[in-house]
């Protein structure tokens, strides 16, 4: 199995156009037509973790943060990204990032951390605006169906928990095949009309691609009558952070105990308690403070993030409790999910989980 064809499931679970501007996910290093040998799977690409890879003959890591956020002007082995990127280059070893377009998806990241903590009722916090198209195409009353499917089947039409949705309209459409023209309908030189249905369908802007291909190749005409149109519409299974709640309310301590708990900390930050039970909870895996006045906006009763700020923690205005549990704490199971993905893909694959803990950060208690 090429490399290729893993990155390629991966990208389809979170794909790369959900990253943010900043990112750089997708493949860092490495031929993508090598065959994979194996794969571990980390938070963190650093040289601990290639020569763990090199050592358990996996040519493939996993990541959840790219070793290379901005470019390499030189790579001389001084830094640590550069030692890491020159050992996986000369062992032949690729690193794959998927970073905030792993954060951004419904059983991403953020699912993972309300799945430690018993959340119900989950929908994204801030869902992600320019996510969605509308195709609007013009088909022959006979091949209507056959296009129809063709475009349901590349990934259009859905919405929620519903599937296949569409719009259609019926009307005449006009055309003149002019010289050098192959008509499936009509004649050269001579106007026709063809009794023809207008189905209108939204979908991911990532799919636009895949599916007008589908389109196309389903469509009788020579020239296709279709119109792409971006939407304002919000998607709202992408998108930044997380809310959902508890299946019942919990005094704040006790909440802070379970968090403490469930997600092996040390020790965590918080801002004053307000003293009152937590029932719902929004969190943010990584640094997610941006997402506070959207957490307050959703009455949350506790904003659970990492990398907070002195004076961000002013910005809870007494409403919301925010508990900075640290970066690599609040995404310490996306090598879990990262695992869990691909064994259920690949399951008898080589499939590994990292034992380097990467966080940089310890505390003396």
């Amino acid at each position: 199995m090429e490399i290729k064809q893993i990155t390629s499931y991966l990208d389809s679970i979170a794909p790369p156009s959900y990253q943010e501007s900043y990112d750089n996910a997708g493949l860092i290093c490495g031929n993508p037509h090598m065959l994979c040998s194996g794969i571990i799977c980390t938070l963190d690409a650093t040289e601990e973790v290639i020569n763990e890879a090199i050592t358990k003959k996996c040519n493939l890591v996993v990541a959840h943060h790219p070793i290379i956020f901005g470019g390499l002007k030189k790579i001389t082995g001084k830094t640590y990204v550069e030692r890491a990127i020159i050992t996986a280059i000369k062992n032949d070893i690729a690193i794959y990032a998927i970073h905030t377009n792993l954060d951004n998806i419904v059983g991403g990241v953020n699912s993972k951390m309300a799945e430690k903590l018993g959340l119900i009722n989950q929908e994204i916090l801030l869902p992600k605006h320019n996510s969605l198209m509308k195709l609007v195409v013009f088909v022959p009353e006979s091949f209507t169906e056959k296009v129809r499917q063709s475009i349901f089947d590349a990934g259009a039409g859905n919405i929620g928990n519903y599937s296949e949705c569409s719009f259609n309209s019926t009307g005449v459409g006009t055309f003149k095949p002019e010289v050098g023209a192959n008509p499936v309908l009509g004649e050269i030189g001579k106007r026709e009309q063809v009794n023809e249905n207008k189905i209108e369908v939204i979908f991911p802007v990532f799919l636009k691609d895949a599916i007008v291909k589908a389109m196309q190749q389903a469509h009788p005409y020579e020239e296709v009558a279709y119109d792409l149109i971006p939407l304002a519409n919000t998607l709202q299974t992408v998108g930044s952070g997380l809310i959902g709640e508890l299946s019942e309310s919990m005094e704040e301590i006790d909440f802070l105990d379970l968090l403490k708990n469930q997600f092996n900390l040390p020790a965590l930050r918080h801002t004053n308690l307000l003293g009152q039970k937590i029932k719902k909870v929004a969190l943010c895996g990584g640094a997610g403070i941006f997402l506070i006045k959207h957490a307050l906006a959703a009455q949350a009763h506790i904003f659970i993030t990492a990398d907070v700020k002195y004076h961000e923690f002013f910005d809870c205005e007494n409403k919301v409790i925010i508990a900075d549990i640290g970066h690599w704490e609040s995404e310490q199971f996306t090598i879990e999910l990262l695992f869990d993905f691909l064994t259920r893909k690949y399951p008898t694959f080589a499939v590994l989980k990292s034992e380097i803990r990467t966080n940089p950060v310890f505390y003396f208690v």
